[in-house]
């Protein structure tokens, strides 16, 4: 049996990650694999500390490629603020940190028990700035994996939890440990007081997937990155919140 952790979007969120961490660590699972979007947050450097000790494979997230690369122009009130944010988290990392940072792949494939392997990335093997929804079409679905195959593909990026089937293939995303979205809506967003992961278990043909979320102490996360000096922290608490205008 091949027991697989999955992590996606940790955004600086040190406790979510200790509190995902002691969970895999009584599953005893025998890979774990992260899909990006580790350091943009509160606390960046610490979170990309912990990740770089776990000694796991991890793939370039759009925010990890913007903290080593130059950034896209991101307009409106939300652009303003995320920049803020990104140049902010960066200015956190010391040049060892962001070599790390470039180490990250574009997909990651993870042997599993005889049957095949898994494919994992952060938005797509094509891009990690794509978005896989349940509306996404299985064509466009096709379009954005380029021909690979692999019997269980697992992205991130979207900060919602999902699964689904490709053909006899499946498709998941473990949701995300720092920022998980409750719901989504022009204009809100709000996160969940909670964090999230997935474990894959295979067995010969036999495949088990569980999606899961626990728990950690948000007020303290929150009470810690009020008295930071992170730009925008009061916007970012109230996220977990209320249900706060994206202002974008």
């Amino acid at each position: 049996m091949t027991r697989i952790g999955l992590i996606s979007d940790l955004h600086g969120n040190l406790p979510a990650l200790q509190a995902v961490l002691a969970d895999l660590d009584r599953e005893e699972v025998d890979e774990l694999v992260c899909l990006g979007d580790v350091a943009i947050g509160p606390q960046p450097a610490e979170t990309l500390e912990l990740l770089e000790e776990l000694r796991c494979p991890v793939t370039m997230g759009n925010w990890d490629a913007w903290f080593v690369e130059p950034m896209p122009t991101l307009e409106g009130e939300l652009g303003h603020v995320l920049v803020d944010l990104r140049n902010w988290s960066t200015e956190q990392l010391d040049p060892a940190q962001l070599g790390y940072l470039k180490t990250f792949a574009q997909y990651v494939e993870v042997p599993l028990d005889g049957a095949g392997v898994l494919l994992a990335f952060h938005g797509s093997p094509r891009s990690y700035e794509d978005s896989i929804l349940p509306s996404t079409t299985d064509a466009d679905l096709e379009e954005m994996l380029q021909g690979r195959r692999a019997p269980i593909y697992a992205g991130g990026h979207t900060h919602f939890q999902l699964f689904r089937r490709l053909g006899e293939s499946v498709l998941l995303n473990p949701g995300s440990v720092g920022l998980p979205f409750r719901k989504l809506e022009p204009g809100v967003m709000r996160v969940a007081p909670w964090a999230e992961y997935a474990v894959v278990s295979t067995d010969g043909d036999r495949l088990a997937v569980d999606l899961r979320r626990t728990p950690y102490d948000v007020e303290a996360f929150l009470d810690r990155m009020l008295r930071s000096d992170m730009p925008h922290a009061g916007w970012w608490a109230e996220l977990w919140r209320e249900e706060a205008p994206l202002r974008g």
